[in-house]
């Protein structure tokens, strides 16, 4: 049986985290885990965490990477269509059978471990945990980074404490059940994200040619870069270097090609271009100097671009799951705060969208008072306030019932 309470003398807080398969699970999580630990360190108390996660998951990399303590469940991906007999899938079918296994495996890992919370973020993983969260008796707070909640989230909804959700828009979006236990905190973003300095960036970078008077646009695919969008960048390179300073995050399999387009320009205009296969550690500094983004419209880069207040033009992956990314765009588009460019995007379009921002520093700054506007920097210690409560109104509950 788990029980209710630690011991008065344990001053420990017990957290479990589940989620994972992709950054824009893990890294919400991770900067949940470290916001908590320093708001407990304040009062003299200690986290310990463990994250239960897939074992070819990101999560299995990062966890371990920081120092917390990790275990995997079975779990099985479920291969999604507009077709219900599709899904149906002898592959679905197999995966979804893996899931009872992997609720029996994290039912026994959480109730081992006597959390006084389960931190479900997303994830195919999230599923069986959240599942044994619910058995365990444990309070289960789910987070949503997107829009629209996402497959394992809504599966978790019924056995959820408290949901908590990174737009306001997204309350809509629920059943009346659920959004009677939504909280709207945002999503967490790394505090180095918004510590930034650009001329930083310049001076590691070694950006000696750009040009002060002109913008500067920083592009990127991901870390593995976007074929869609170094090449339609390409294209347009030439008129882009006439009007802003350009860095460009192309991923590793296609800088050889984007160094040799650079070779053909003009000295001048090469100056004003970097390109990189990854920008990491000057990341923070690169998004300081950055005037326009260009990039995909995933949750992450959403967050910390409305946290920072930065103007962009997004280019959503046409195969994000439940379309994610196409509707996190739309959503900063209808409020002004952003570009978004769906379908086929043509080097016209791009400078059709581009050209006004670049043209225009009162425009550029409007659209990224209205971005910060949608931005929540402190949704990492949003998000810590509802873990604290969910296990607070637990142990309350608990004492209530002993009495009775």
């Amino acid at each position: 049986m788990v029980n209710s309470a630690h011991d008065a003398a344990d001053d420990g807080f017990r957290l479990v985290v589940t989620g994972g398969g992709t950054g824009g699970h893990t890294y919400p999580a991770l900067t949940a885990v470290r916001t908590l630990q320093d708001r407990l360190a304040v009062s003299g108390r200690r986290l310990e965490t463990l994250w239960i996660g897939t074992e070819d998951g990101l999560e299995a990399r990062v966890a371990p990477a920081e120092g917390i303590a990790f275990t995997t469940v079975a779990t099985g991906k479920i291969r999604r269509s507009s077709n219900p007999l599709k899904m149906l899938s002898a592959a679905n079918v197999r995966d979804m059978a893996r899931v009872p296994l992997g609720v029996a495996q994290a039912r026994k890992a959480i109730s081992d471990f006597r959390p006084d919370v389960v931190l479900a973020t997303g994830g195919y993983v999230a599923v069986p945990a959240g599942l044994a969260a619910r058995l365990c008796r444990r309070p289960l707070v789910l987070h949503e980074q997107t829009v629209r909640l996402g497959l394992a989230n809504r599966q978790l909804a019924g056995s959820a404490t408290r949901i908590a959700v990174s737009s306001e828009s997204t309350l809509a979006l629920l059943s009346a059940e659920a959004r009677s236990i939504a909280v709207v905190t945002g999503n967490p973003v790394r505090p180095q994200v918004l510590a930034g300095q650009g001329q930083k960036a310049v001076e590691a970078l070694g950006l000696r040619g750009f040009d002060g008077r002109r913008p500067t646009v920083y592009v990127t695919g991901g870390a593995q870069g976007s074929q869609q969008i170094n090449t339609v960048v390409a294209e347009v390179l030439p008129w882009l270097l006439e009007h802003a300073n350009v860095v460009h995050q192309c991923g590793p399999d296609h800088v050889e090609t984007l160094r040799q387009r650079a070779a053909s320009l003009p000295a001048e205009s090469a100056g004003r271009y970097y390109v990189s296969g990854f920008v990491g550690a000057e990341l923070p500094d690169v998004l300081a100097l950055a005037d326009v983004v260009v990039s995909r419209s995933g949750a992450g880069t959403l967050a910390e671009l409305t946290a920072l207040g930065k103007a962009a033009v997004f280019i959503p992956l046409a195969t994000s799951a439940g379309n994610e990314q196409v509707h996190n765009a739309r959503h900063l588009q209808e409020s002004g705060a952003a570009v978004a460019l769906e379908g086929e995007v043509t080097a016209q379009r791009m400078r059709d969208a581009l050209g006004p921002l670049l043209a225009d520093a009162h425009l550029r700054q409007a659209m990224a008072d209205r971005a910060r506007a949608q931005g929540r920097p402190d949704a990492a210690d949003r998000l810590v306030d509802v873990i604290l409560a969910a296990a607070q109104a637990a142990t309350a509950g608990a004492g209530q019932h002993r009495v009775g």
